[in-house]
C-alpha cells in the first residue's frame, strides 16, 4: 500500500510496517521501520520484493520493542545482517536487560485487552546488533526526516516525521483503530486512538506525546495499527483525541 511519495505500508496481522524508499546516492535504497508480528519474516520479505525488488534495506529502525513490532527481527537480521536502530531508552528492552511492565487488561475493555496477559513482554536479545538513537539527532539514512521521542507506550518509543509533506509515522503513539477491540481490528474501522491501553504503563506521558505530535500539524498519518489518515479527517481527529484522552491522574507513574 502506497502511503505517500517513496513511503509504503505493509500490514502484518495486527500491526503495520513502513518502508521508506528512494534513499542512498542511487535513490534505489530503502529503510524498514519496524518488523511486524512473530513469524512474519518470510511474508514480509515477499511483500518487500513487490515494492523494492530482491534487495536488503540499508537499516531497520524500530519505533519500540513490543512483540508485534519486532516479531521478525531475528529472521530478518539473519537474512540481511543490516544495522538495527532504536531509541537509547528502548535499548535495555532489546538487549534482555529489562522486561516490559505487566499489562492492564481491564483499563479499556475488548477481547485483545483481555488477552494481553498472554502476550510476550520479555526483552529480546539484540545486544550486539542494535544501535542507539538519541533525541535531537539525525536518523541514519533518513535525510529530511526527524525522530520524535514519544514515551508513554514505552520508555523509548519514537515517531518519525517528514517535514516536506508533513508525513508522520507515529508507531503506536497515535493509532487509527481501537486496538483493544478484536472486532475493530478485524473491521479496520478508522478512528484515532492513543496507544493500546493494555500495554501503555504511563498514560500521562502518552497524552503529552500525542500533544507533541499534534503540534507538528501532520497532513498524513501512518501508524503501527490501522489505516492511513489524511487532511481534515486527521486534524479534526487529533483535536478530538486530545480532548477526550484520559490519563491516570496527577500522580501518574514516571519511568525510572
Amino acid at each position: 500500500m502506497k502511503i505517500a511519495e517513496n513511503v509504503y505500508g505493509i500490514r502484518t496481522g495486527i500491526s503495520n510496517v513502513a518502508v521508506v524508499t528512494g534513499l542512498g546516492p542511487s535513490k534505489q535504497d530503502y529503510v524498514l521501520i519496524d518488523a511486524g508480528i512473530p513469524f512474519c519474516g518470510s511474508y514480509l520479505q515477499n511483500a518487500l520484493k513487490k515494492i523494492v525488488g530482491d534487495k536488503q534495506p540499508l537499516a531497520i529502525i524500530l519505533t519500540h520493542g513490543h512483540f508485534d513490532h519486532i516479531g521478525a527481527i531475528s529472521h530478518l537480521f539473519k537474512s540481511w545482517d543490516v544495522p538495527i536502530y532504536a531509541h537509547v531508552k528502548e535499548l535495555p528492552y532489546l538487549q534482555g536487560k529489562k522486561v516490559y511492565d505487566p499489562p492492564h487488561p481491564f483499563r479499556i475493555k475488548g477481547l485483545l485487552s483481555f488477552m494481553s496477559p498472554f502476550y510476550p513482554r520479555d526483552g529480546i536479545m539484540l545486544t550486539d546488533v542494535v544501535n542507539p538513537l538519541e533525541s535531537n539527532k539525525e536518523i541514519p539514512y533518513l535525510t529530511g526526516w526527524q525522530m520524535i521521542h514519544t514515551p508513554g507506550h514505552t520508555e523509548g518509543h519514537i515517531s518519525i516525521f517528514r517535514n516536506s509533506d508533513r508525513l508522520l509515522l507515529a508507531g503506536d503513539a497515535i493509532i487509527t483503530v481501537k486496538q483493544e477491540s478484536l472486532f475493530a481490528v478485524l473491521q479496520q474501522r478508522k478512528e484515532l486512538h492513543g496507544p493500546p491501553a493494555y500495554f501503555t504503563p504511563n498514560r500521562y506521558q502518552a497524552k503529552q506525546s500525542i500533544i507533541k505530535l499534534a503540534e507538528y500539524m501532520p497532513e498524513i498519518l501512518y501508524s503501527g495499527h490501522g489505516k492511513p489518515m489524511h487532511g481534515q479527517e486527521l486534524t479534526t481527529g487529533l483535536k478530538k483525541l486530545i480532548k477526550q484522552y484520559e490519563w491516570e491522574g496527577e500522580n501518574a507513574p514516571s519511568f525510572s
